[in-house]
């Protein structure tokens, strides 16, 4: 069965090409400046990788000419769009409804619209990828996959906020939980290798937006997004939390609107804001390790609750089989794994320093310390992998 992933935003148009009879990537890439002035890279295993210019206006003209790539002669890796049996798409938002991964028919496509406000960066253009790809592959079945729906079983204590309880029914205000795809398959991974499906787990996305989830018995009962995926640790630019008195002073005392507010925490804030060099952690590292005292602070105030949120949820957990390190910044900034296990002897986690400096990027890797009562893994992610298993278990 081959499946094609879609992941849209409001300018790009990312793509995977599956077989999920043998797992493989056949092909892949990323449709840039959809409206503006097209680029598109394409990649396929064993051939030369293409890149050009492509007048894009919009995701539909996107996603046809990807669909000429795919059938091409020589670039492409099927004889016909008729081998492509089911569509995925990656929604970071399915509200309180859609709880798990559907089928999209008209109905769900309705329920999307009509929660954007909760979701106003990422919805709309999902919802034109959507709507795209169904126009020029009308005959096969498109799968939603939603990330927040590995949390639609989170108790309702770890999701209602202390706020009047009003505004939960009246504007659906709650944790929802963000990069769920993400967690739920470096979360599935690590049980296997522990083989114990019921085992405690504690999973680390760390990239340029980050969230730590708790999973107990292969579902999430925790996780450091909430409302919006401002909330947790501080990411590339954006604060996470914060004193919610923070965001009225800061408009008091600068005269700021909500909007410029919301732009200054989600956008100039975190990692960026504190070091005032960049909000990548490799530019930060560099600086540190140059003496500028700022970048070392944001690195210190990254891994500070990090640290914070793992032991609270040991806590919640009442205790943690493996701590897990996924996405850009977990898979591949050694330093900070080190830095966020350190002086965690007492929880049973302690990594090996060597194995943890040397274990290849890309892979799998098991960076326990010799006699550590907790593992402690590196698992790339897959969310895409997950969106195509998602996708045939829901149309084959």
């Amino acid at each position: 069965m081959k499946i094609l992933v879609v992941n849209a935003g409001s300018s790009s148009l990312k793509y995977q090409l599956f077989d999920m009879e043998t797992g493989e990537v056949l092909a892949k890439g990323n449709c840039e400046r959809i409206g503006i002035d097209g680029l598109i890279t394409h990649k396929c295993p064993g051939k030369p990788d293409y890149k050009t210019q492509a007048d894009f206006p919009d995701h539909r003209a996107a996603i046809e000419f990807v669909l000429k790539l795919l059938t091409d002669k020589t670039l492409g890796v099927i004889d016909s769009v008729d081998a492509i049996e089911a569509v995925g798409h990656r929604f970071a938002h399915g509200g309180e409804k859609l709880r798990k991964s559907s089928v999209l028919g008209d109905e769900e496509i309705a329920y999307l619209e009509s929660i954007v406000g909760l979701n106003p960066l990422h919805g709309p253009p999902a919802i034109s990828g959507f709507k795209a790809c169904k126009e020029v592959m009308p005959s096969v079945n498109h799968v939603g996959v939603f990330d927040t729906s590995y949390y639609a079983d989170i108790q309702e204590h770890a999701y209602i906020y202390p706020i009047p309880y009003e505004l939960y029914e009246k504007y659906k205000i709650r944790k929802y939980g963000f990069h769920g795809t993400s967690h739920r398959y470096v979360a599935g991974k690590a049980a296997e290798m522990l083989g114990d499906p019921n085992a405690k787990i504690i999973t680390c996305h760390l990239g340029n937006g980050s969230s730590i989830t708790a999973t107990v018995n292969g579902k999430a009962v925790d996780t450091s997004m909430g409302f919006t995926p401002q909330d947790g640790v501080p990411m590339g630019t954006r604060s996470g939390a914060i004193d919610p008195t923070i965001p009225t002073y800061i408009m008091k005392a600068e005269n700021l609107t909500a909007d410029e507010t919301e732009k200054l925490l989600n956008g100039k804030s975190g990692l960026y804001g504190v070091s005032g060099i960049s909000s990548d952690c490799r530019d930060i590292r560099d600086a540190a390790a140059n003496g500028k005292v700022r970048a070392k602070l944001a690195m210190k105030i990254l891994t500070h609750n990090i640290k914070k949120i793992v032991g609270s949820y040991v806590a919640e957990m009442n205790g943690v089989d493996a701590v897990v390190f996924t996405a850009g910044i977990g898979e591949n900034d050694r330093d900070l794994r080190a830095e966020v296990c350190k002086d965690m002897s007492f929880m049973g986690i302690q990594i090996d320093e060597e194995v943890n400096a040397t274990c290849p990027r890309g892979e799998i890797a098991d960076i326990t310390a010799k006699g550590a009562k907790v593992k402690t893994f590196v698992i790339p992610t897959n969310e895409e992998y997950m969106i195509a298993l998602d996708t045939q278990n829901l149309t084959k």
